[in-house]
């Protein structure tokens, strides 16, 4: 399957900022992804994303896999566990099927979500809220 290359200036910027990476509709990946900086996909993927930095998993993506990032930024499908040292966003268009341990949750209204939340300060490294939702 082809895949075109893109320059970092024609990535969407539809978040509000640009992706060093994007993974778009269509492809399908299996494996562990590591990176640094920020990552969008709109694509399948199954097995394991790991980084400190930003996810943004699109509208149209499907993701069968735990992450473990600094911030994950929800439009799509996950089904897998999510741990962010930073945040996560459920936008309304989001489906998570999985549990979410990070210091701050955020949940549009219309999103769905299957799973149990853990929150944390971290500042004091003591449980703020645990809610199963």
């Amino acid at each position: 399957m082809p895949m075109a290359t893109m320059n970092r200036d024609e990535l969407p910027t539809s978040l509000g900022g640009s992706s060093d990476l994007l993974l778009g509709p269509g492809a399908e990946f299996d494996g562990k992804l590591t990176f640094k900086g920020t990552v969008r996909i709109d694509a399948k993927f199954k097995g394991s994303i790991i980084t400190n930095d930003v996810l943004i998993v699109g509208e149209h993506a499907r993701i069968d896999a735990d992450i473990t990032c600094g911030t994950v930024i929800v439009h799509g499908e996950v089904n897998g566990n999510i741990k962010a040292k930073s945040a996560v966003e459920l936008h309304h268009t989001a489906k998570l099927h999985g549990d979410v341990e990070a210091p701050s949750l955020t949940v549009e209204k219309g999103a769905f979500f299957q799973g149990a939340v853990k929150m944390e300060n971290l500042d004091r490294g003591t449980s703020v809220k645990s809610a199963s939702a």
